[in-house]
């Protein structure tokens, strides 16, 4: 499929850790720009490749001001991530396509949701969760399940933990596969928590983005927990 692509501008970069970066883009005023918390974008990238494509969830919430915020962890394998890591900067001219993907919230959020992620998975997770709190969405109890391996990868801690100690019905839930010393947090996988919380099978919705084991393993336990397909929505990056 050919796909449109207009040009943006980077306006900002925030080293997160020593691989994922934050590329905040700015899309020309003149031209509309709107799209729903969960969707991606695709860049067009000058790399000596047969597809130059690459897909990006947005990790930002919609907004006015015609800026996304992209969180990219850096593939040293691939191209199109060190292209970017390299040669983005502050000004860069950047080819995007139109808003893409069905990854997005009910509109009319009636039960729980329990937000399951791992590495820079969490990027249109946070957009959702941002979404609910700028639109003062009425919702029930949000669970941020964030997997990692390590304590140093935890991409936006500061901000879940502020939002968790701001709105109650917030829980975030970093877990660590490696642990370092002095970790008080919960160790393991992911699929252990999420369980735990739902175990008395509570309706819930259940948003997953992260590495493609991950997903499919966390697919199959809830629905052998008994909740229906309908109930779980995923985006994998891998």
């Amino acid at each position: 499929m050919a796909y449109l692509f207009q040009e943006a501008t980077v306006v900002n970069i925030i080293d997160e850790n020593d691989i994922v970066k934050r590329f905040f883009i700015k899309v020309p005023d003149e031209i509309p720009f709107t799209f729903k918390a969960g969707q991606f974008i695709m860049l067009d990238l000058p790399i000596d490749s047969k597809y130059t494509n690459r897909s990006y969830s947005i990790a930002s919430a919609p907004s006015n001001d015609n800026i996304f915020e992209l969180c990219i962890v850096l593939n040293p394998n691939g191209l199109g991530t060190p292209y970017m890591f390299k040669n983005f900067e502050i000004g860069s001219k950047v080819m995007i396509s139109k808003v893409l993907g069905k990854f997005v919230l009910p509109e009319v959020i009636e039960h729980d949701i329990c937000f399951i992620c791992t590495g820079t998975g969490i990027a249109p997770l946070r957009a959702q969760l941002w979404d609910i709190i700028n639109r003062k969405a009425p919702h029930k109890n949000i669970y941020m399940v964030f997997g990692n391996r390590w304590e140093k990868d935890i991409v936006y801690r500061k901000e879940m933990e502020d939002l968790e100690k701001e709105y109650p019905e917030f829980k975030f839930l970093p877990v660590l596969s490696r642990t370092n010393e002095g970790w008080n947090g919960k160790s393991g996988y992911v699929h252990a928590v999420y369980e735990e919380i739902f175990k008395d099978r509570r309706p819930a919705f259940f948003f997953i983005c992260g590495w493609a084991d991950m997903l499919k393993e966390a697919r199959q336990r809830i629905e052998g927990m008994g909740y229906d397909k309908k109930a779980i929505r995923f985006e994998s990056y891998d």
